[in-house]
């Protein structure tokens, strides 16, 4: 496919914006093109997949470019040494000195990279990742984080079991096959627009990561319980806790973000779900949280994180995130877990997760809760899930990478409050 001279302008125009690092990377790309409507579905994904690979590979190309190197030099980098893309694939996209860039980019040498470098992380990054994992583990994990990811579908099982999803997906041209873990997940071949999809309209699957599909299956909510998602976001997992349930009981979404939460409606409509009660709260200490102390069978704390388990979707976190932020999480986290805690009724079920491959973020967090509740055991999170058929080797604390798994970066513990 030749690449054009305005496909190499827009991707470096885009980079520009990306690299000021004020927004997310897929907010800043949404806005260039709304912005730009005059770029075709072609341009588009060139420019999107340009972003994301010199975001992904960023250390590196800057290395080979040097510091000061522009976006229209990171992007020709990318095509050269990344992409393997030759002069002709340009066709008439360069002229004189982009021509004589590109042709020695190809062959410069790098030079001897520090080991962050050869990860493409930040140095504080890879200094905290060296804590639990060997040099070779580090650079290993990292490039199973610098490739894309692949686009999973959770079955909604109130409307359509998965065999049956896939029979149809498969009639409609999709190619797709089984989920290796989750026992309601379709991973797809590519990436097909889905959105006006007849199942996607009548709330037969929704877009979830397999590895976001366990925490479901830890929290194990049964029907007719009493069951909170803490940290309920746009509303994804308490989709799939309803569906457990088989709508029935009680299911609260809470989160202290309104925007967040409204997107669950339409979702919920979709879903054929009537047990999930959204509600907006002001803090993890808000009244209506309190009233609910000791009353619930089941909680699930996906709580807000670092990010850094979803770098194959959102590269730009490495680079935006920073041992501050990571500091003020901690303490946010810490403090979630307490006041969801209080709400689990004897004999109930506590999972904290996060999307971080981070320690601090994860043990660090339980093992400091332990310390304060004694009330509180740890369950192992492997047998939880083998009780349930789910064969998946993810240790007595879960944690999935996509170097192991093939998913995001998960980690969740199960805990329970003594009878």
């Amino acid at each position: 496919m030749t690449i054009t001279p305005a496909q190499i302008q827009s991707a470096s125009q885009a980079l520009r914006s990306v690299l000021r690092f004020d927004y997310p990377a897929d907010s800043v790309l949404s806005r260039y093109f709304r912005d730009l409507r005059e770029l075709g579905a072609r341009d588009r994904a060139f420019v999107a997949e340009a972003v994301y690979g010199v975001l992904r590979r960023k250390r590196t190309l800057e290395r080979l470019c040097g510091p000061e190197a522009s976006t229209r030099h990171l992007v020709l980098a990318w095509l050269a040494r990344v992409e393997g893309t030759t002069l002709r694939q340009l066709g008439d996209g360069l002229h004189g000195r982009d021509t004589d860039f590109f042709t020695e980019i190809k062959g410069r040498e790098s030079g001897e990279l520090t080991l962050a470098e050869s990860a493409d992380l930040p140095d504080w990054l890879a200094e905290r990742l060296l804590a639990t994992l060997s040099p070779e583990q580090l650079v290993a994990l990292a490039q199973s984080l610098n490739r894309p990811a692949p686009l999973d579908l959770r079955a909604n099982t109130l409307k359509i079991d998965r065999d049956a999803l896939i029979e149809r997906l498969k009639a409609d041209g999709i190619a797709c096959a089984p989920g290796r873990f989750s026992p309601t997940a379709v991973r797809l071949e590519g990436k097909p627009a889905l959105q006006k999809h007849p199942l996607f309209l009548d709330g037969s699957f929704e877009v979830q990561d397999e590895g976001s599909q366990l925490l479901g299956y830890l929290l194990q909510p049964k029907r007719g319980e009493m069951v909170v998602d803490f940290c309920a976001g746009a509303g994804g997992k308490t989709l799939l806790l309803g569906a457990l349930m088989r709508n029935s009981g009680r299911l609260y979404a809470f989160d202290v973000s309104d925007k967040r939460l409204s997107k669950l409606k339409p979702r919920m409509a979709r879903s054929g779900l009537s047990n999930i009660h959204p509600v907006v709260i002001a803090s993890e200490n808000d009244p209506r949280v309190k009233r609910l102390a000791g009353k619930i069978d089941r909680v699930l704390v996906d709580a807000p994180c670092s990010g850094l388990g979803t770098l194959r979707r959102n590269p730009d976190l490495k680079w935006r995130q920073s041992p501050e932020a990571l500091a003020e999480l901690t303490v946010k986290q810490a403090a979630i877990l307490a006041s969801a805690a209080r709400l689990v009724k004897p004999g109930g079920r506590l999972v904290y997760a996060t999307c971080s491959l981070l320690v601090e973020e994860n043990e660090a967090i339980v093992e400091a809760f332990l310390a304060a509740n004694e009330g509180f055991a740890l369950v192992n999170a492997q047998e939880v899930l083998a009780k349930q058929g789910i064969a998946v080797e993810c240790g007595e604390q879960l944690r999935l990478t996509p170097l192991a798994h093939d998913t995001d970066g998960f980690f969740a513990a199960v805990l329970e409050r003594k009878a």
